[in-house]
């Protein structure tokens, strides 16, 4: 079993709550009609909220707990996610097929990364948006979730050359108060980037 089977399992309701991330949230409009790819999704919140919205959600995750939950959570909202249990070191993203691809809190070693974010730039289709929020290294300062090793973190210039070939909307550091459930609570440093592949 791996970790996060473990916590989801163990967590009292959900780890990181049941509404949507903010950012995510705040910018779902800009995602054109059309398939959308959510990256290790969890407990299913955004991929939920994203089919809410009329998108056909496809969530990915390592985790068959989350994802158990996730279609739990879709049926409850009267909606329905398709699931993909896998990760992302060998997960594959259709070049050209998403409107748009969503990952949130989605920590990777360096290397992954990279590789994560090439495809996440080649599966947009023209016009397709990606939108992303994650923990800055500033955040071992505050304590209030996400990772403990700064190799994790994620650098916003480190972020923005690796989707070079997308319009960066939206790119910036800031601080924020996150509040998603128990996992994450409290003040924060993110990295939130909503970029466009150009049509």
């Amino acid at each position: 079993m791996n970790f996060w089977d473990e916590r989801y399992r163990t967590a009292e309701g959900y780890v990181f709550g049941t509404a949507p991330n903010d950012f995510l949230a705040a910018h779902a409009a800009s995602i054109p009609p059309g398939p959308v790819l959510c990256l290790a999704e969890g407990e299913g919140r955004n991929a939920v909220h994203l089919a809410q919205r009329g998108h056909a959600v496809t969530a990915v995750d390592q985790s068959t707990v989350g994802l158990a939950k996730a279609r739990a959570l879709a049926a409850q909202n009267g909606m329905s996610i398709t699931t993909t249990a896998a990760d992302l070191a060998d997960y594959r993203i259709e070049p050209g097929a998403w409107s748009g691809i969503v990952a949130i809190f989605a920590h990777l070693p360096v290397p992954l990364r990279r590789k994560v974010n090439a495809q996440i730039v080649a599966g947009l289709r023209p016009g397709g948006v990606y939108l992303t929020e994650v923990y800055a290294p500033a955040q071992l300062a505050f304590g209030t979730g996400g990772p403990k090793d700064l190799a994790l973190l994620v650098p916003l210039k480190d972020l923005c050359a690796e989707l070079a070939g997308l319009d960066l909307v939206i790119a910036r550091e800031c601080e924020r108060d996150v509040i998603e459930g128990a996992g994450h609570t409290g003040r924060a440093a993110v990295v939130q980037v909503l970029a466009i592949r150009r049509a």
